[in-house]
């Protein structure tokens, strides 16, 4: 299993326009055969923080969704609409 979660500070400017993209992006993301879950997740009290939570079968899986049109046309055209943006790889600690 591969989980990643991706911290993400949106423009203020850009909410609604990166918002849309990114629930495009999980949408397609959920298609793949190897992503178990693709959520976007935005803080309540602050709606420019969002998570992205996303896991896939394994390594493979991911790096299969990297190469997808969706994911490219999300980083080339959802990406430059954030402040900021941390990834985080996560392992299971026990099967």
């Amino acid at each position: 299993m591969f989980v990643l979660s991706v911290d993400l500070r949106i423009k203020p400017e850009n909410v609604e326009s990166f918002t849309a993209k990114a629930v495009e992006n999980a949408a397609d993301s959920r298609k793949e055969p190897g992503c178990k879950q693709f959520d976007v997740l935005v803080d309540p009290k602050d709606r420019t923080q969002v998570m992205l939570y996303e896991v896939y079968a394994d390594d493979k899986a991911f790096d299969a969704h990297q190469q997808t049109a969706h994911f490219k046309r999300y980083v080339a055209e959802a990406v430059p609409l954030l402040a900021s943006r941390e990834r985080h790889v996560w392992k299971r600690v026990a099967p």
